[in-house]
This record gives structure tokens, C-alpha cells and sequence, in this order.
């Protein structure tokens, strides 16, 4: 992106004089030279940064292959021409992440006299070789102000029993939320991890998970793993602990427990259980590409901007995915928005806060880039980072909506910071006017697309984030998702609102409340 001539930023503030400030605490001083700097992201060099990002050179930029090597070195490149930090210092833009792909595991699995097999009866992803004299039933699995599951009991050294759902009282309202909503633990997408972070933190070694809803989910991606002979990548740290679940089927769950569909009381099942699964492994070498502009006021509260520099690869038959829209888009609207952040900084209206812009690795296979990032290295404080705006598909348009093509779905907004959903807002209604679309934000969205980019990582961290998306495609996933089918104007519209939201939360006076943190 070219720097910008002094001469249009007298344009600029002549031609903002007479605008309404935004009223959401930000500071004038910053927010009235947005328009100079947001400007400077333009079609033209959108697309000259994915013709090349996107094209059959980078292979479809699979995790750890030689393409997402020449993602990450060209992502570097950039930033190093625009004179923008490493965020690890000097010039280290590479936060290194061990990977791991696990095979399908192999073997059988024992419950008293009866052999159970695997792919059937039951579902694990990973290897485990373990014998158990008992098993412990824990119910639900939940642990919370109002109720516990692990109340007197001990799991400590042991494998456990959980099933999905939540208690209920008599008169059928749900014993948590006290009414008739659900809680978080009855949210498929979140409550495994809930119960299996628990289960881990009580001391159990192991979790055999009853889901007699939602078993067919988790078949499907097993079939699909070993049809492919695909295996699954996971961050290496992850599997250190050797803590494994494996999901049951209805008839697996009541030989353990006959009466486990109305039976919520913990107790300890004196069943023995022999487990002897094993798998092969490889290790997978990748990075994330991490770069950081300095604030100038409040430079230890932090802005996270972040893409996926990932996608899916070359097919079994050579056709490249070259992952023009997913997620090249959100790549280059990065390395712009990060343009003009510098451009602005070097004329001296840099962001109060600092920016770190963040291009993750392995969100096609798992969100493993943004997992590390937060859970484990996270290079700036977790508790100092005041929002993620995460950028997945903006270059699209989904052929099932009707209306304005000048429109974005919006994710997320809402969910932890409503003064986060009013900035977006009324950002929004200042400079771009794109059509703000929600409809997947909705709780009850089958797509269950907030849980499925980086930005999740964030959000289960309670860092408000807004997930800017252009929805799915017949080229989604597939060698048809090039760079000439990118709507350029879209992108670069999009680009731009991602831009000013970024510098109202740079620079208004007081960070963002976070009004509803999930617990």
C-alpha cells in the first residue's frame, strides 16, 4: 500500500469537519483522520496481494506443507516492507506451533466379559492403552454455583461416565438457568469441552461421553477420517496429558449403566474396563505469522486483528484448493488494514492502543493457530487484549441470501460486550453503510459458525470479538475458489469497516465492558 501524501490529510479533515461524532467514549483527536488511512485500501491492491497469496505457487497452503511455507515467508516479507515489528521482537514474526496427526487408532475395547468395537459401539480419536477395576458415574458432568455432579465423590486416577444434558426440576424447568432455557451445558459445541476441562481438573483420566442426540455427528467425521486414512492434527501439548474420551452408543452406555437415561445420581460402577488402541503419529511442523504496531498512549492494552493463513491443499487427484475466498480474503484485508494502521502511525496519528495483527495456522484443521495463541503462548496478556476482530470469507457472495450485495454477516458482536455491537453499529452507519447481517448469529444457527473460526478462542476467554463473514459457496472447500471470483468492491468495502472498527476500539478513551462473560 502506498503512503500517503500530506496533502490529503488536510482533504480529509476538511471533508470531516461537518460529520457527527461517533458517541461511544473514542477520541476525536484519532477517529476524525479514519477516513485518510481507511482510503488507502483499495481494490487494486487487494487483488494484487491474492493473485499472488491464492495462486497454484502456494499449493492451497495446507498446514505444514511447502505452500503454507510460502504463505508464512510472503506474509513476513510484508510486513517487514511496511516496517511493521515482529510481535516476538526483532525480526521473529514466527510463533512457532507444534503439530501432531494422530492416525485413526486401532485395537478393541473390553467392558466385563463383552468386547465392544471400535467405530460401532464407540468413537475416540485417539490411542489409549489403560485398564480400569471400576468405573465412576458422574451424571451430567457439570460442576456450578447452583448444582455438582462431583459432590462426594472422588475421580481421581479414574475413567468416568458422563452423560449429555442438563437436571431438570419436577415441574420441567432446568434445575441452572431456573427457567425453561437450557444453560451452556446442554450447547453442544461448548459443553464437551466444559465437561471434559472438568473431568480433567477433578482428576480423571479418562471420559466415556453418552450422547445418544448427537453420536451420529461425531460418526460421520470418523467415517470421514478413515475413509481419507486422514488422521487428526492436534497441537502436541494437548495430548501430552494422555487424558482421552470416547464417545458411546446407547446400548454401550446402558450395559454400563441400565438406567443412565433417568439416573442421575454419581455412584461407582464396579464394571472393569480394558482399553487397547494404538496409532501411528507424525509430526507437523508450522507457524503462526505475528506482528505488532506499538501504541502510542495505551500501548499495554492490545487490539487483536486476526485472519487464517491456511487452507485445505491439493486433492487426492492434484486439483489445487487454492482458498482464494477462504481465507485468502481475510489475509490480504489484513495485510491492508495493517498497511494503513502504519501509515497513520508514521504520520503520527498512530492507534492508542497497541494492534497486534495475527495470521493463524491450522484452522482448517482445528482452530490450532488461535488454540496455541490463547491457551498456551499467548505473546501479548490475555487479560490486557480488549477485543479479536476476526476476519474469515469477505470476498463472496453467499448465493442463498437475497437482498444488498453491499452487505456482511456480522458474528458475534453481541455476545460478550454489548458496547462492542453498538460501536460496530454505529461505525457501520458512519462510513461504510454495508447491510449488517446477523442471520448466523442467531444461538439456534445449525451452521454453528461462531464456533467454528479463530475468533472462538477469544470469545471462550471472554475477549468481546466480532467474526466478519461472507457465508459459504458452491467453490467452498473446493478447487473452484479462486481469485478471479472475488468481488473486489465487496472486499474492499468490507475491508474498510473491519478498519474503522478497529480504530474506534484502538482509540476510544476507556476499553471495552464486557457486560456478559460466560462463566
Amino acid at each position: 500500500m502506498k503512503n500517503i501524501a500530506l496533502v490529503l490529510i488536510g482533504l480529509a479533515l476538511g471533508c470531516n469537519s461537518s460529520q457527527k461524532p461517533v458517541k461511544d467514549g473514542s477520541s476525536n483527536a484519532k477517529k476524525d483522520n479514519a477516513p485518510v488511512y481507511a482510503s488507502t485500501i483499495t481494490e487494486a491492491e487487494l487483488k494484487t496481494h491474492l493473485y499472488t497469496y491464492a495462486s497454484d505457487d502456494f499449493e492451497g497452503r495446507e498446514t505444514g506443507k511447502p505452500g503454507q511455507k510460502k504463505a508464512v515467508a510472503y506474509l513476513k516479507a510484508e510486513y517487514e516492507k511496511m516496517g511493521i515489528a515482529a510481535a516476538k521482537g526483532g525480526d521473529d514474526y514466527f510463533q512457532k506451533v507444534p503439530l501432531e496427526i494422530v492416525k485413526l487408532p486401532t485395537g478393541t475395547m473390553s467392558v466385563a466379559d463383552s468386547e465392544y468395537v471400535l467405530g460401532t459401539d464407540f468413537l475416540t480419536f485417539t490411542p489409549t492403552k489403560k485398564n480400569f477395576a471400576d468405573i465412576v458415574y458422574v451424571g451430567y458432568g457439570i460442576e456450578d454455583e447452583k448444582y455438582s455432579d462431583y459432590k462426594d465423590i472422588d475421580v481421581k486416577g479414574k475413567l468416568v461416565l458422563i452423560k449429555a444434558g442438563e437436571p431438570k426440576n419436577e415441574d420441567g424447568s432446568y434445575v441452572l438457568s431456573g427457567s425453561s432455557e437450557p444453560s451452556i451445558w446442554s450447547n453442544m459445541s461448548q459443553a464437551i469441552d466444559k465437561r471434559t476441562a472438568l473431568a480433567k481438573d477433578k482428576g480423571a483420566v479418562g471420559m466415556l461421553y453418552f450422547d445418544a442426540q448427537n453420536f451420529s455427528r461425531f460418526k460421520r467425521y470418523f467415517e470421514y477420517m478413515k475413509l481419507n486414512n486422514s488422521g487428526q492434527m492436534s497441537i502436541q501439548e494437548n495430548t501430552a496429558d494422555d487424558f482421552f474420551q470416547m464417545y458411546i452408543t446407547e446400548t454401550m452406555a446402558k450395559a454400563l449403566l441400565t438406567t443412565i437415561t433417568s439416573d442421575d445420581m454419581p455412584s461407582v460402577l464396579a464394571t472393569p474396563v480394558s482399553i487397547d488402541l494404538t496409532a501411528t503419529d507424525e509430526q507437523i511442523d508450522s507457524e503462526n505469522v505475528v506482528a505488532l504496531l506499538k501504541g502510542s498512549t495505551k500501548p499495554d492494552e492490545y487490539l487483536v486483528i486476526s485472519s487464517h493463513l491456511d487452507h485445505i491443499g491439493i486433492t487426492a487427484d492434484g486439483q489445487i484448493n487454492n482458498g482464494a475466498d477462504d481465507d485468502g480474503s481475510g489475509t490480504v484485508a489484513l495485510l491492508e488494514i495493517a498497511q494503513a494502521f502504519k501509515n497513520a502511525a508514521d504520520q503520527g496519528n498512530g492507534p492508542a492502543r497497541s494492534i497486534v495483527f495475527l495470521h493463524v495456522t491450522g484452522e482448517e484443521k482445528g482452530l490450532l493457530g488461535s488454540q496455541y495463541y490463547t491457551d498456551i503462548d499467548p505473546i501479548v496478556p490475555l487479560e490486557k487484549t480488549v477485543a479479536n476482530l476476526n476476519i474469515d470469507m469477505i470476498g463472496r457472495i453467499d448465493p442463498k441470501r437475497t437482498g444488498d450485495r453491499n452487505y456482511v454477516y456480522l458474528i458475534g458482536s453481541d455476545k460478550l460486550s454489548t458496547e462492542l455491537h453498538e460501536l460496530s453499529e454505529k461505525v457501520n452507519e458512519k462510513y461504510t453503510n454495508i447491510a449488517l447481517d446477523y442471520t448466523y448469529n442467531d444461538e439456534n444457527d445449525p451452521n454453528r459458525f461462531y464456533y467454528r473460526s479463530d475468533h472462538y478462542n477469544f470469545a471462550k476467554n471472554n475477549i468481546p470479538i466480532i467474526f466478519y463473514f461472507n457465508g459459504t459457496h458452491d467453490d467452498y472447500h473446493r478447487p473452484g475458489d479462486t481469485p478471479d471470483k472475488i468481488n473486489y468492491d465487496l472486499l474492499e468495502n468490507r475491508t474498510r469497516l473491519v478498519f474503522h472498527t478497529a480504530w474506534e476500539v484502538a482509540n476510544r478513551a476507556e476499553k471495552l465492558v464486557v457486560d456478559k462473560a460466560s462463566k
